[in-house]
C-alpha cells in the first residue's frame, strides 16, 4: 500500500500535501459557513460561490494541461500554490477586520479557481514524474488517502475553530499551511524525478490532445462518467451543508460530523485503491460509480442525521474507489507526452461541470428542499452508468465487427 513512500521525492511531496490539505479542508468548511452567514442561509449563494470557484476550470484547465506538457511541472506548482495561499490570506484578513462582503468571497473564489485550474492538471501529471510509471496507480491511491486523511481532520478542527474564534482565523491558518507544500517541493531532488519528454511549443497542441482522446472510446466513456458523477453526484460541499443546516437544523458541528464520516469512508476507499497495482479494469470504474449513485440516493432519503451519517461511510468508500480507479485508468492509458493534456481534460470534466451543477443543485435545494440535491445527484449517477454501459458496448461491438474481430476479443 505504501510503496511510493520509498521514493524520497514523493515523501517530501506527500508530507507537504498532508499539511496543506488539512488547511484546505478547514477553509472549505469556513468558506461555506461564511457564505451562508453573509447571504442569510441562501442555497443559491452557496451554489454561486462554488460555481465561481470552478468556472475557471472550464476555461483554463485544458490550457493548464498544455502548459504541463511544455514546462517544468515542479516550478509551475510552486507558483500556483503560492497564489492559492495568498488568496486564503486575503480572505482571512478581510474576515478578521469585519470588512468581508459576499462579493469579496465571490471574487476570491474566482481567483482561487484560476490558480487551481493551472495547478490541478500539473499536479495530476506530476505523480508519474515523482514515482515513475510502475507506481502511478499506487501514488494516485496514496494521494487520495492523503486528501481524505486531511478531510477527516480538517472539518473537525474547522468546526471547533469556527465555534471558538470564527471563520477568519481558519482562512489565515490555511494560508500558513501552504508553506508545507512549498517547503516539500523545494526540498526535492530534481535530478531524481522521472521526467517525461517535454513537448516543444507548437500550434495546435490543444486540438492534438482532443483528437488523441477522440480515437479511444473507452477513455471517452470513462470521461463521460466522471463528468456526470462529479457534476451532479460528488457535490458534497454543497449538499452536506444543506442537509446539516436546512434539513436537520444543525450547526457547524453537524456539518463537521457529516463531512468527517464521509471522509472516513473516502479514506477506506482510497486505501483500497492504493492496494491495487496496474491499470484498473473498466468494470471496477463502472461498478463503483453505480454503487456510489445508489448509496447517495439512499443517504438523501434518511430520516435522521445519524442514519445519514451511517450511510455516508459506504458512500465515501464507493466515491473514492470510483475516482481513484478512473484517475489511474486515464493516466495509465495515455502516452507520456500526452499525459498533461489528457489530465487537463480529465480535470475539466471532473471539476468543470461544477459551474453547471452547483447552481442547478442549489436551485433544487431552494425549491424542493435540502434533500433534493443529494437524491437527484445519486439518481443521475445511476442513470449515467446505464447510458455509458449501453453506448460503450455498442461502440466496441461495432468496431470489432468493422475490424473483423470477434466481440469476445474486444471485451472489457
Amino acid at each position: 500500500m505504501f510503496a511510493s513512500l520509498r521514493v524520497r521525492n514523493y515523501r517530501y511531496y506527500a508530507t507537504g500535501q498532508v499539511v496543506s490539505l488539512v488547511g484546505t479542508w478547514m477553509q472549505r468548511i469556513a468558506q461555506d459557513w461564511l457564505v451562508l452567514d453573509l447571504s442569510h442561509n441562501s442555497p443559491v449563494a452557496l451554489g454561486v460561490a462554488s460555481a465561481l470557484q470552478f468556472t475557471p476550470t472550464l476555461l483554463l484547465s485544458l490550457w493548464g494541461g498544455v502548459l504541463a506538457d511544455r514546462y517544468d511541472k515542479r516550478r509551475m506548482l510552486l507558483m500556483t500554490q503560492t497564489g492559492m495561499g495568498l488568496c486564503a490570506l486575503s480572505l482571512g484578513l478581510l474576515d478578521l477586520t469585519h470588512l468581508a462582503q459576499l462579493w469579496h468571497v465571490y471574487l476570491l473564489c474566482l481567483l482561487l479557481g484560476t490558480f487551481s485550474s493551472i495547478d490541478v492538471p500539473a499536479r495530476q501529471a506530476f505523480a508519474s514524474e515523482l514515482v515513475g510509471p510502475a507506481q502511478v496507480g499506487n501514488a494516485v491511491g496514496l494521494n487520495s488517502m492523503t486528501f481524505n486523511a486531511a478531510r477527516i481532520v480538517g472539518p473537525s478542527v474547522a468546526g471547533l475553530l469556527i465555534t471558538a474564534v470564527g471563520t477568519g482565523w481558519v482562512f489565515v491558518l490555511n494560508a500558513a499551511s501552504f508553506l508545507g507544500v512549498l517547503i516539500g517541493m523545494l526540498a526535492m531532488d530534481p535530478k531524481k524525478l522521472f521526467r517525461a519528454k517535454r513537448v516543444p511549443r507548437a500550434p495546435g497542441q490543444l486540438l492534438e490532445g482532443l483528437r488523441y482522446v477522440r480515437e479511444q472510446p473507452v477513455l471517452i466513456g470513462v470521461l463521460a462518467l466522471v463528468f456526470v458523477v462529479s457534476t451532479l453526484g460528488i457535490n458534497f460541499y454543497l449538499t452536506l451543508p444543506l442537509l446539516a443546516r436546512n434539513v436537520f437544523h444543525g450547526g457547524p458541528e453537524s456539518y463537521g460530523l457529516l463531512t468527517t464520516v464521509l471522509a472516513v469512508g473516502s479514506l477506506l476507499g482510497a486505501s483500497l485503491g492504493a492496494r491495487r497495482s496496474g491499470r484498473p479494469r473498466l468494470r471496477l470504474v463502472i461498478g463503483a460509480a453505480l454503487a456510489f449513485g445508489v448509496l447517495e440516493t439512499v443517504a438523501g432519503l434518511m430520516p435522521s442525521i445519524l442514519l445519514t451519517a451511517v450511510v455516508l461511510v459506504p458512500t465515501g468508500v464507493a466515491a473514492l474507489v470510483f475516482t481513484t480507479a478512473a484517475n489511474a485508468s486515464v493516466q495509465l492509458s495515455v502516452s507520456p507526452t500526452m499525459r498533461g493534456r489528457v489530465m487537463g481534460l480529465y480535470m475539466l470534466v471532473f471539476l468543470g461541470g461544477t459551474p453547471l451543477g452547483a447552481p442547478l443543485l442549489g436551485l433544487l435545494g431552494q425549491k424542493l428542499g435540502g434533500r433534493a440535491p443529494t437524491v437527484v445527484g445519486g439518481a443521475a449517477s445511476v442513470l449515467a452508468v446505464i447510458v455509458v454501459m449501453l453506448v460503450l458496448r455498442r461502440t466496441l461491438r461495432r468496431r470489432a465487427r468493422a475490424a473483423d474481430v470477434s466481440p469476445a476479443t474486444a471485451a472489457i
